[in-house]
């Protein structure tokens, strides 16, 4: 095993170390912090904001044991709770493109018969804005059932594809979030945004763990990379399991 420092172990969160905005297992938290870590520095990359990251890891005491925490894609950059770096999307597009896209958005989203809707359909983030059908405040069972509708109907895809059409000359990306969400940020501030802040820590090699690997979603673009090493996984069980193998661990 090459020194911890030459490694880094880059993780999407939801459906690679948790369920979908759930919270990490006790059982899988152990494992990353006593026997992944020792090996190889390790680090969060999530469409997330923080508030969000940290709860799902159980708290700002685990969350800090990361070397990197990376939110919104890397655009903005946590070190042990300190923000280092942010940018913003209404800086970086301006009001007037911010407003079209969210117009449009509101009017797409109120077309459409689903299985339930309720409310906060439109998040605006530093560094993106999160479009939720079913909306943000949904249970945990209507976003299972969200989910399962959506995989049958394809309802985010045909949005993300709506929106690429609408917005084609606007130099901004769709992308498909988490489990229930369609992400829009400009263009290049894709997950791969976060390899800029460890350009300069010469590590060896760079993994990347996701589970939305496919074209439109939102770790396709960092597990394609080629300064990654890309593992497609398809649940925290699964990730566990990779880890075992690359690491040897028993």
């Amino acid at each position: 095993m090459a020194f911890r420092k030459t490694i880094l172990y880059l993780f999407d969160v939801d459906g690679t170390l948790t369920k979908p905005r759930q919270v990490i297992t006790e059982e899988f938290k152990i494992f990353l912090l006593e026997k992944v870590k020792p090996n190889v520095s390790i680090g969060l990359v999530s469409g997330s904001d923080y508030s969000k990251i940290v709860e799902q890891m159980s708290g700002e005491h685990v969350t800090n044991q990361f070397d990197y925490v990376f939110c919104e894609n890397g655009v903005m950059h946590y070190q042990q709770g300190v923000l280092k770096s942010t940018q913003s999307i209404l800086q970086y597009i301006g009001e007037e493109t911010l407003q079209k896209v969210i117009n449009y958005s509101l009017g797409y989203m109120s077309k459409l018969q689903l299985p339930a809707k309720r409310g906060n359909f439109v998040e605006f983030r530093s560094s993106m804005i999160n479009l939720c059908p079913v909306g943000r405040s949904c249970t945990q069972a209507e976003r299972e059932e969200f989910s399962r509708f959506d995989i049958e109907h394809k309802v985010r895809a045909k949005f993300v594809e709506a929106l690429q059409r609408e917005f084609a000359n606007s130099k901004l990306t769709f992308a498909l979030g988490g489990q229930i969400s369609v992400d829009v940020f400009p263009t290049g501030w894709d997950k791969t945004y976060c390899l800029q802040h460890v350009a300069d820590e010469n590590f060896d090699e760079i993994h990347f763990f996701g589970d939305k690997t496919t074209p439109g979603g939102n770790d396709h673009e960092i597990y394609n990379d080629p300064r990654t090493i890309g593992h497609k996984v398809a649940s925290p069980e699964d990730t566990q399991g990779q880890l075992k193998q690359c690491l040897s661990i028993h």
